[in-house]
């Protein structure tokens, strides 16, 4: 398993592809032989629980404040047409509440690791939509956590009433409350005792320790361990130096990460081929829609032009990592179908994505660069 990682890592560098749809595809094709592993199991729920503590070291509490001040009229309108409406055609569909729920989960969260790789290899990180680009991705990255603690527990708990919706919350806050306490507080000198701490073995089992055991809290408060593990890097995003968190955990991550992709993959079962095919199309057409709108919008209302807010539009169409997660929660033929989705969406994404430019340019015209009057020395 570890060798076909390599090779696919390496070949999704070499025909530029993401990487995580080739592993979904690789635990497609591995079913038969690792279904139901539970080393695999192990090794992929450490690998989704290194993936959002890291992510949570990216959210001090102040950051978080100064990003939704300017973002939050976009991303409720983001949470709205992605989230809302894909639940209401869901229910269309004859769907129940949860399913719908569910699948207004997965057709959410654009991919932050795709769109990220994107902005890096496509050459477009200074360009003038990638400030919002990123502050939707942050926004989507923390309502997303918590669309995951609730479908856990709707998925665990049996009957679920409104009295139960509001003691989950309950719980989600508390968390949140308890871990900015730790952070403001036991671990707002963390870094000196990184100092003391020479040897990188000690920081690993230190750091991971952390991210597993407060995911493990989450778990025994009837959360998920994402939410958890997405908190415990909030607790240590307050230190002066994240970066030495990130290179100590980032390998372990690395290596376990794929995993979870593989795992999900060998879940997914074509028995009985693509269910729902008709709903699967209209889901398809309507999220990429729901991003165009989002982008031209939120973006106008964030401060951009037309033409810089289609292609901010265009360029959030790619479903990732947390679609997998929130499929993970789902059985049968909506986990199927949820897969197909995944692969299909993040596909299409990448392709609106490297056109994003050419089809703005093609709605507003390309700019003119601005004719100067050159003089010649001496006339």
């Amino acid at each position: 398993m570890l060798l076909g990682i390599f090779y696919l890592g390496f070949l999704s560098i070499k025909i530029n592809f993401p990487s995580v749809i080739l592993y979904i595809l690789f635990g497609v094709v591995l079913a038969d032989l690792l279904s139901d592993n539970e080393i695999l199991h192990f090794a992929s729920e450490i690998g989704i629980v290194l993936l959002f503590f890291l992510l949570g070291l990216e959210f001090s509490v102040n950051r978080l404040g100064g990003i939704a001040k300017k973002i939050w009229p976009s991303g409720l309108l983001d949470v709205f047409l992605s989230l809302g409406v894909s639940m209401l055609i869901a229910l269309g569909f004859g769907m129940n509440l949860f399913s719908a729920f569910l699948i207004g989960g997965i057709a959410y969260a654009t991919s932050s690791s795709i769109t990220a790789k994107l902005l890096d290899d496509k050459s477009r990180m200074a360009n003038s939509e990638t400030e919002f680009i990123l502050a939707i991705l942050i926004f989507e990255d923390l309502i997303a956590p918590i669309v995951i603690a609730i479908l856990i527990g709707i998925s665990t708990g049996g009957s679920f009433e409104a009295n139960d919706l509001f003691l989950l919350v309950g719980k989600v806050i508390g968390l949140a409350a308890l871990a900015i306490i730790l952070g403001k507080t036991l671990f707002k000198k963390f870094d000196k005792l990184l100092d003391k701490v020479e040897d990188e073995d000690f920081k690993i089992t230190l750091l991971i320790g952390i991210a597993v055991s407060y995911g493990g809290f989450a778990l025994y408060l009837g959360l998920s361990e994402v939410l958890g593990a997405f908190l415990a890097g909030m607790m240590l995003a307050e230190i002066g130096k994240i970066e030495r968190v990130e290179q100590t955990v980032n390998p372990v991550r690395d290596l376990l990460l794929p995993t979870f992709f593989i795992y999900f993959g060998t879940s997914i079962e074509f028995g009985n081929g693509i269910p729902m095919p008709v709903f699967l199309v209209v889901l398809l057409l309507w999220s990429i829609i729901a991003k165009i709108i989002v982008g031209i919008i939120g973006g106008r209302w964030y401060g951009l032009s037309k033409k810089v807010s289609l292609r901010a539009g265009l360029s959030l169409c790619a479903r990732g990592e947390f679609s997998v997660v929130i499929a993970s929660v789902a059985t049968g033929a909506v986990k199927v179908m949820g897969g197909i989705y995944i692969v299909a969406a993040a596909f299409i994404g990448m392709l609106l994505f490297e056109r994003a430019p050419a089809i703005a340019n093609k709605f507003y015209g390309k700019k003119k660069p601005k004719k100067t009057d050159l003089k010649v020395p001496g006339e």
